[in-house]
């Protein structure tokens, strides 16, 4: 009678070079492990280690950081890959050892631990769309950074060009006019002048790259069906962070969860009779980002946002706390307009992979949003949200 192979899960901690993983089964026995390179051959040695348990599963911590490049390579030659959240190995590594010590093979050991231990990891697989839109979003960001820091340069040189600098908003061709009526006698002057001038071409060429970036990028996030555009101070950069960082939004079960993971709830500090909550340095910080911007945008004009924030002012709040209700106001609306898309239908089936524990990509789920909120009203209550039976891997349990 031949031995029956049992089921495993393989815990992986990835690098950029090298990968360490531990072989454990369902009773969270350890079989094997070790350590390979991510070259060639290093990565089919691995394979080759591990082909004696075919019925395997790969838990790899960091599926959408430093463990992408290995889990997408894995995904690619038909392996189950499921994303265990950095957060989750910590606790294991703690409850495991008793302590925090990191080293490459208690970190693939507290990784095994997860994916033996917790069958809701979500699969990560891959979509063309949002892997094209994150591309996208990452390389706009990229380029506004280089317009910031092409900006600070030109404002430094134009201080020591000119008494007093020029305004802080400054485009390339006022740059360019302040640069006609400065005429520096000596060497240093005309040098400034010269690394000046390089540096508004520069920042001409930015300007036409973000265009045609935000051209591309307002395109593609319209074909998704998103109705995020239409909120104002929502660009397409935002809009399509949005859609890239929320995935699938059924791993929301309302719109206080959503706002924890934003950044914008905040965090119950309350002892005995002293009530209070502090500002949460948490959550997802690009997120947290599009909604600073969404709410700055939104205080320049007559909105429903800048109405909002002077009611909070007039109520006794401070400038930053009246931002901080502001934001926490924006996050539930864009909650309920990502959760009026899912409902009418309109996302498209692209844009439905989910994202499982702690932001990270993962699976379809059987049922979609549509349909399990019955009305996305203004009201202040947490909705139910779109949370339905997802489908999971199918992970060993443990004994």
């Amino acid at each position: 009678m031949e031995e029956q192979v049992p089921r495993v899960v393989i815990g992986m901690d990835p690098h950029k070079r090298s990968v360490t993983i531990e072989v454990m089964t369902a009773d969270e026995t350890v079989l094997d492990g070790g350590r390979f390179d991510t070259s060639v051959e290093g990565y089919q040695a691995m394979l080759e280690h591990v082909a004696a348990w075919p019925e395997r599963v790969w838990a790899i911590e960091g599926c959408e950081g430093i463990g992408r490049h290995i889990a997408h390579r894995l995904i690619a030659d038909g392996q189950v890959v499921v994303d265990v959240p950095a957060k989750l190995s910590a606790r294991a590594r703690v409850f495991a050892t008793g302590q925090g010590r990191k080293t490459d093979a208690t970190d693939a050991h507290s990784v095994a631990l997860v994916g033996t231990r917790m069958a809701g990891l979500r699969p990560v697989v891959t979509d063309a769309q949002l892997e094209v839109l994150q591309l996208l979003v990452d390389r706009r960001r990229s380029i506004g950074d280089e317009h910031t820091r092409k900006i600070s340069q030109l404002h430094r040189i134009l201080l020591e060009l000119l008494p007093g600098g020029a305004k802080k908003y400054l485009s390339a061709a006022q740059a360019k006019a302040i640069l006609a009526g400065i005429r520096p006698r000596d060497a240093v002057g005309k040098t400034r002048k010269r690394v000046a001038a390089e540096l508004v071409a520069d920042l001409e060429r930015i300007y036409a790259r973000k265009k045609a970036a935000d051209k591309e990028l307002k395109e593609l996030v319209a074909a998704t069906g998103t109705s995020l555009l239409g909120l104002h101070g929502v660009g397409p950069s935002g809009a399509a962070r949005l859609l890239v960082e929320v995935g699938d939004l059924s791993r929301f079960p309302d719109r206080n969860h959503f706002a924890s993971w934003t950044g914008t709830a905040p965090i119950d500090a309350s002892s005995g009779d002293h009530v209070r909550h502090r500002l949460s340095r948490g959550g997802n910080r690009q997120i947290n980002r599009v909604l600073h911007i969404m709410a700055t945008v939104q205080l320049r004009t007559p909105t429903e946002g800048r109405a909002y924030f002077d009611r909070k002012k007039a109520s006794g709040k401070s400038s930053m706390e009246a931002m901080r209700c502001l934001k926490r106001r924006l996050s539930d609306l864009v909650f309920r307009t990502m959760l009026g898309d899912y409902v009418a239908g309109r996302i498209t089936t692209a844009t439905r992979q989910v994202t499982g524990p702690g932001g990270h990509r993962g699976n379809v789920s059987d049922s979609s949003a549509t349909g399990s909120q019955p009305h996305t009203g203004s009201s202040d209550k947490p909705l139910p949200g779109p949370v339905t039976t997802q489908r999971r891997t199918h992970l060993p349990a443990a004994s």
